[in-house]
């Protein structure tokens, strides 16, 4: 396998985890769903876990790879505001649950850059 389609797949099988994580243990993502959002949490943890593995499906297909991962990159860096402000949320909570939320927020950087990569491997040399 390539290294261009193994980043491909395994950001692939990243977003499918995530977005099956959003329905399996929904509680956990509800909690980080930023409070100024406007309705439920869960129907923001459900929509975001479906947008997740439509992403992962996208990735998954080499016709579909380079749009899916350019709208994965785009995902990540529109997330950002929401981590930005689960920090700021989470500020009072026990100490290592401040640190992860904290620690998200340079993580960001690195997901878009995969993204991006892949993009730029599907749409070859």
């Amino acid at each position: 396998m390539s290294r261009p389609r193994r980043s491909a797949v395994l950001l692939a099988a990243f977003m499918g985890g995530a977005g099956v994580l959003h329905f399996a243990a929904p509680k956990v993502f509800d909690d980080t769903v930023p409070r100024m959002l406007p309705g439920q949490p869960r129907t923001w943890t459900y929509a975001s876990g479906v947008v997740e593995l439509a992403l992962a499906a996208g990735l998954a297909h080499p016709g579909t790879r380079a749009v899916a991962a350019r709208a994965t990159a785009g995902f990540f860096v529109g997330v950002f505001p929401a981590n930005v402000q689960m920090a700021f949320d989470w500020r009072h909570r026990p100490r290592p649950q401040r640190i992860a939320a904290w620690a998200r927020l340079p993580l960001q950087a690195p997901l878009v850059l995969w993204a991006r990569g892949v993009a730029r491997g599907a749409d070859g040399p």
